[in-house]
Parts: C-alpha cells; sequence; structure tokens
C-alpha cells in the first residue's frame, strides 16, 4: 500500500512540472512523507519503465548535469485514474470507521 501513495504522490508532484529527484524528495519531506533516495530512484526508474515519466538531463551551475523528469501523457491519464481511485478509497474509508452515533 506504501507503494501505490508514493507513487501517486511522485506523479502529483510531476503534474506540478519537472523537477530533480532532490526536488522531489523536499516536496515529500516537507508533507512529513519521508522518502530516501534508496527508495525513491527505483520508483523513478520504474515508472519511466512503463512509459509514465519521462526524463531530460539538464547541465548545472553547481555541479553535475540534473535529470528532470516529467509525466507523459499515459502518466497523466494514469494520475487522473489515481486521483479517482484515491477519492473513492478515502470515502470508503471514512464510511467504515466512523463511529455510530448513538440514537
Amino acid at each position: 500500500m506504501r507503494k501505490g501513495v508514493l507513487e501517486y504522490c511522485i506523479l502529483s508532484i510531476l503534474a506540478d512540472g519537472d523537477a530533480y529527484p532532490t526536488e522531489i524528495i523536499e516536496r515529500m519531506k516537507a508533507a512529513r512523507l519521508v522518502v530516501v533516495e534508496g527508495t525513491l530512484y527505483p520508483l523513478l526508474t520504474r515508472l519511466k519503465n512503463t512509459g509514465l515519466l519521462t526524463y531530460r538531463w539538464e547541465e548545472s551551475v553547481s555541479g553535475p548535469p540534473r535529470k528532470y523528469y516529467r509525466l507523459t501523457e499515459t502518466g497523466e491519464q494514469f494520475l487522473a485514474e489515481l486521483h479517482m481511485s484515491w477519492d473513492e478509497l478515502v470515502a470508503a474509508v471514512a464510511q467504515v470507521t466512523q463511529k455510530s452515533n448513538p440514537s
């Protein structure tokens, strides 16, 4: 379940625009979702290999070139499906976990 949530979060971050892995990690940490490089890089590679992401290299003024990831059209469609699935899941969990009001 955690892997699916991380994928959803990564794709959502990239929906805001291209980002390199350090930026993705910073956004996740800001939301209190701690992700380490050892977890992020394999996920990015898998998402790229399934056609949901692509990347480009960009020169950096302060070090080696950076690999910026972005959503593909397929990734955008998949993210839209994830949004709907997430909303359904949240509603279902809320329904199950709400306490009944005693009469």
